[in-house]
């Protein structure tokens, strides 16, 4: 078990993420004491979407193709419309959810961002959520989609939208201190 003072947690990506949903569990994984690592696609600062239209930017630490997650407990995904469609259609990107997943270790995704999950063929037989215009797509998947906040089946979080943060964030910090989770390789 991995106390979350002491955790390693990566968020992945681009630009158009929904600023909410990076921020926050940015700020508040931090604050907590976690140390949180921005990849994305290039190693540049990446802009927001924040509501109806562009917000601003954030630093990214290292490129996706950089990532070793030997040295992270957990993957955050954040979503907007235009994010996780960009990376869905980057291999190395869902290579690395993929390889996450496979890892046992924590993923969480929110809003449009189990889309990344659907492209890393993750969510079959798995309890999610998301926000609802791409309820369809999961069940398509395979995945047993639920109307409700936050939704996690072994290790893998997933909530509807920003309204959820606080629940999204809560369950980040109780899965990371769980610890690896059993489930099958996607």
């Amino acid at each position: 078990m991995t106390s979350i003072t002491s955790s390693n947690i990566l968020i992945i990506a681009t630009h158009g993420y929904e600023r909410s949903e990076l921020r926050v569990p940015f700020d508040k994984l931090n604050a907590q004491g976690a140390k949180v690592t921005i990849a994305s696609l290039k190693k540049e600062p990446i802009k927001s979407w924040d509501e109806k239209n562009w917000g601003d930017t954030i630093d990214v630490d290292l490129t996706i193709d950089d990532v070793n997650i030997a040295d992270y407990d957990a993957i955050v995904l954040p979503g907007g419309q235009i994010n996780p469609d960009l990376l869905r259609k980057e291999a190395n990107a869902v290579k690395l959810v993929r390889d996450f997943v496979d890892s046992g270790k924590v993923v969480a995704a929110i809003c449009h961002a189990p889309w990344l999950l659907v492209e890393a063929d993750a969510v079959k037989g798995v309890d999610v959520t998301s926000y609802s215009s791409i309820k369809t797509d999961v069940i398509n998947a395979g995945g047993r989609w639920h109307d409700e906040a936050v939704v996690t089946d072994k290790g893998i979080i997933t909530s509807r939208s920003p309204e959820d943060l606080d629940a999204f964030v809560s369950k980040i910090v109780e899965e990371v201190e769980e610890g690896r989770h059993e489930r099958r390789a996607a």
